[in-house]
């Protein structure tokens, strides 16, 4: 019977992102989207509880821009472009279009 070879010890695998510089998507702020588009747009794109979407909807429409998020420059791109592609707001006539964020490096 033929020995099996000793199996290979397994070494933790590195995050693809370590050392990477961090990244922020930050939401600019508008009049043509109500706190409940706001806070939905957060809940489904950057999974944020309701609670935390209108934290972060207060604080865009009183400084005009939020940080929503913090990641590698990848998923910061996707995230804004989620934000771009969610549509307007159907509860406000005068919205024609998504909100707009922007990436922009952390520090």
């Amino acid at each position: 019977m033929p020995s099996a070879a000793p199996a290979k010890p397994k070494t933790k695998r590195q995050s693809r992102t370590q050392g990477m510089p961090p990244y922020n998507v930050v939401l600019l702020d508008d009049d043509d989207h109500t706190y409940g588009y706001v806070i939905e747009m957060l809940n489904k794109v950057f999974g944020h509880p309701p609670e935390k979407g209108f934290e972060l909807a207060t604080e865009v429409d009183k400084n005009g821009r939020v940080i929503v998020m913090t990641t590698n420059l990848e998923v910061a791109e996707l995230k804004r472009d989620e934000v771009h592609a969610f549509g307007p707001d159907p509860l406000m006539p005068r919205s024609k279009g998504s909100m707009s964020a922007v990436v922009e490096r952390a520090g």
